[in-house]
């Protein structure tokens, strides 16, 4: 048994780790390709953030869908990197709005150059994605542009909150949805068409990784409120900061609104108060880590991801099946 980056996923088969080893080194080749540009400044700007690392989250997924077909198709490894040059762009806009100071364990694109730079980085690496993209096909054109367009539209809809009578909790839901799980949910979408995988399979890949992509998004959640920085690699309790309303909020919110309990309603006020200051941030930031509400955000992942898990069911048992199953477990421990 051997462990292949990310999450020390475990593979025991010696020739899917050699295809997904071969992959995702094509797939980082692939990344500082298309982010490079005439102009040095901007390649600079623009592999900020590759140079960083991180989970290759997307393009893993990619390679574990594609071997339910056939693994060194050519759209594979273009298909993967265009699903994390679209992730890598939306975290440079996302660390604008977040004005967060910390990305992938260095400073954010924003704090180094500015918002202008930091916004105009994560459109040159939207260009660079349609780029490849159009070689791929008018179908992943379409897909792409489908998933592009629900993403949008949750951070959209995160941003406006949730219309009157609205339980906020399926609001935000629902915007994980759109945020995470339509990017986690082409990343399989996308190895499995490319692969020539039947359409049954693609189908049920396709709804395995929006479920996923929600689990993600929701350990994310916690570890802003469990993690240090040092774990996490962003600085922890950004969204707190920020007034954004994340699961553990929310979970609060409704106790304190369910039960009236005086220390709940007081969190609240405390959480809804001024946090750029630091002491009462970091007093805001202990007390949540304390509180049922973040227990409770981690039960609602590990639905998600079981959830995720119970999708594989109808596909053939296999080593790249046992993998995706990993990978829920994987979700799961990221958030404690």
């Amino acid at each position: 048994m051997t462990v292949v980056e990310p999450f020390g996923l475990s593979v025991r088969d010696q020739a899917l780790e050699a295809d997904v080893r071969t992959g995702l080194s094509a797939v980082e080749a692939g990344l500082l390709d298309a982010t490079k540009s005439e102009v040095p400044f901007i390649t600079e700007a623009a592999q900020h953030l590759v140079r960083a690392g991180g989970k290759r989250f997307r393009p893993l997924l990619v390679m574990l869908a594609a071997q339910f077909g056939d693994p060194y198709a050519p759209g594979i490894v273009p298909s993967a990197v265009v699903v994390e040059l679209t992730h890598l762009a939306t975290l440079y806009h996302d660390d604008v709005m977040d004005e967060a100071d910390v990305r992938r364990g260095v400073d954010s694109a924003n704090t180094r150059w500015g918002n202008s730079v930091a916004v105009l980085t994560g459109d040159f690496l939207f260009a660079r994605a349609s780029h490849i993209l159009a070689d791929l096909g008018p179908e992943a054109v379409r897909i792409q542009a489908e998933a592009f367009e629900r993403l949008v539209t949750g951070q959209i809809l995160e941003t406006a909150g949730p219309r009157d009578g609205r339980d906020p909790v399926d609001h935000y839901l629902d915007v994980m949805a759109g945020k995470t799980g339509s990017l986690v949910a082409v990343s399989v979408r996308f190895g499995a068409m490319m692969s020539g995988a039947e359409d049954r399979v693609v189908d049920t890949l396709t709804q395995y990784g929006e479920r996923l992509g929600v689990a993600f998004q929701l350990a994310d959640d916690v570890l802003d409120i469990a993690s240090d920085s040092h774990e996490s690699g962003k600085t922890p309790g950004t969204d707190l900061r920020e007034g954004v309303p994340t699961l553990p909020v929310l979970r609060l919110r409704a106790m304190a609104d369910a039960d009236g309990r005086p220390e709940d309603i007081e969190l609240v006020a405390l959480l809804e108060s001024d946090l750029t200051d630091d002491d009462r941030h970091a007093e805001a930031l202990r007390r949540l880590r304390e509180h049922p509400a973040l227990e409770q955000a981690r039960k609602d992942t590990v639905r998600y991801a079981q959830e995720a898990r119970a999708m594989l069911a109808p596909l053939p048992d296999c080593s790249a099946k046992a993998a995706l199953e990993e990978l829920c477990d994987a979700v799961v421990h990221r958030a404690g």
